[in-house]
């Protein structure tokens, strides 16, 4: 295992260079939750002030006055870190003037798109680029990765190495159903969303058949539009748009869906993972990456 020099041995170094990323211009770095967001930021930015608007106290002070943070920056702040922005959307006015002011750069964080794009908030035209952040990659795992265990437990960073990785994948789930689904009132009716869920993820990297997973999930094929959408926006699925430019034969007329770590994908779907599944899904990436380098 690829470990870093930090004074946490179990630290990763990730291939994302903050410290490059924020040279010039503020940035939103948007990501699942557990992905290694906040332990980045930790070890990459330990003199940055910092916000962390789950902090129940941080999130009550800031909300009754957006201005604080203004009044709290000293001469020597050039870099402000905001983590969960999007649970305060309104906060990003006083980001977007202390940018325009001062020349402060901010990194800003969030596990979901969905409050920051939705209802008119300032996203700071075009003042902060956006960065994707993802589970560990076999580059930053360096010798301890390991392809079937991957296949099996996904590469959230507690995962591939914990004692108990159903349980976790499974709590994760449930976290994911009420800290982004719930809290952000997302939905009401937690129990078809649920059902939608369990079938998505078995359509998972397939061309999706919006009809069959409405009727599969027992909703409308309106509701399973919206519901696509929310998994887009809380960062669970990626979307990978129909080709629609072949002139050889009909184009594709829907994209296909990726969940954006494996072992989700899995516990989401219900499904056990069975060594013999992983093996044979194993061989199969071996072939295809064989193939691949023969050709390329």
């Amino acid at each position: 295992m690829k470990l870093s020099k930090h004074p946490n041995p179990e630290f990763v170094d990730r291939l994302l260079d903050l410290r490059a990323l924020l040279a010039r211009k503020s940035c939103f770095l948007f990501g699942p939750r557990q992905t290694g967001k906040s332990l980045l930021i930790k070890y990459s930015l330990p003199e940055c002030r910092a916000y962390n608007l789950l902090d129940s106290a941080t999130f009550l002070k800031l909300s009754q006055n957006p201005g604080r943070i203004a009044q709290e920056i000293v001469p020597g702040d050039e870099i402000i870190v905001i983590d969960e922005v999007q649970r305060l959307p309104e906060l990003l006015n006083e980001v977007h003037l202390l940018i325009e002011e001062r020349g402060l750069r901010f990194l800003l964080i969030g596990s979901s798109s969905r409050k920051l794009r939705r209802g008119g908030t300032n996203l700071l035209g075009g003042r902060a680029r956006t960065q994707a952040f993802h589970p560990l990659t076999w580059k930053e795992l360096g010798i301890g990765f390991d392809l079937e265990r991957a296949l099996e437990r996904g590469l959230i960073p507690s995962h591939p190495f914990s004692d108990s990785p159903r349980e976790d994948l499974q709590a994760y789930a449930g976290s994911y159903l009420q800290q982004e689904i719930m809290a952000e009132g997302a939905t009401r009716n937690i129990p078809a969303f649920s059902r939608f869920l369990k079938v998505a993820a078995h359509c998972n990297g397939t061309v999706v058949n919006f009809t069959n997973i409405a009727n599969d999930a027992q909703v409308s094929r309106t509701t399973v539009y919206e519901y696509f959408e929310i998994l887009k926006e809380t960062l669970l699925i990626h979307e990978l748009p129909a080709w629609r430019k072949t002139t050889r034969r009909k184009p594709l007329a829907t994209s296909k869906f990726y969940f954006f770590d494996i072992g989700v994908r899995g516990r989401s779907h219900y499904r056990r993972s069975h060594s013999g599944r992983v093996q044979s899904e194993s061989h199969r990436f071996r072939q295809r990456s064989q193939i691949t380098s023969s050709t390329g």
